[in-house]
């Protein structure tokens, strides 16, 4: 490897997120700020709601009354 190309790697940077988690891991930055996580995302924690909008057939059938 080169010297003097890579950035320097954190052993241990803290990552905060908005609902207040706060992770320890390693990265090249310092310090991390997210807006969602894994304790906070509607995927993960199952409040995600999955609406389903149809194709063109659906909305074909829904028009002219066949379904």
């Amino acid at each position: 490897m080169k010297e003097g190309i890579h950035p320097n790697y954190n052993e241990e940077t803290t990552i905060t997120c908005a609902c207040g988690n706060v992770l320890k891991v390693g990265s090249t930055k310092k310090d991390i700020k997210v807006d969602i996580c894994s304790k906070c995302h509607p995927f993960w924690t199952g409040n995600l709601r999955q609406e389903t909008a149809g194709g063109r057939a659906d909305k074909f059938k829904k028009k002219y009354g066949l379904a």
